[in-house]
């Protein structure tokens, strides 16, 4: 069962969707940017597949994209977060990242 969702961005395109489920996590990628030329993956360890990747953690690339140091510490007292709440992290820390990739969170 789904309990929090996201969608994964790349360049501001939707490029799939990270769930947080009761056995762990799932991305998939979305399939129109599947089917767009030139798509890349958002990750060496997620390559372009129209299959659902599973994880019993939260998948590094994700969770490396956490601040880390003060700023993890000020999002936490000011969101009144869980350090452990991963996917909490994500969806309210990670909506504009270094990088092309971004988090937005469906509600």
């Amino acid at each position: 069962m789904e309990r929090r969702s996201a969608t994964v961005l790349v360049d501001s395109q939707p490029a799939g969707v990270l769930c947080e489920t009761d056995e762990g996590y799932a991305f998939t990628y979305d399939d129109l940017y599947l089917s767009q030329p030139g798509a890349k993956p958002i990750s060496l360890t997620l390559p372009l597949s129209a299959k659902q990747y599973t994880s019993k953690t939260m998948f590094p690339f994700f969770d490396g994209l956490i601040p880390e140091g003060w700023l993890l510490m000020h999002a936490i007292t000011t969101w009144k977060l869980d350090a452990r709440d991963r996917m909490g992290l994500i969806c309210a820390v990670c909506r504009d990242c270094i990088g092309d990739v971004s988090i937005e969170a469906r509600i």
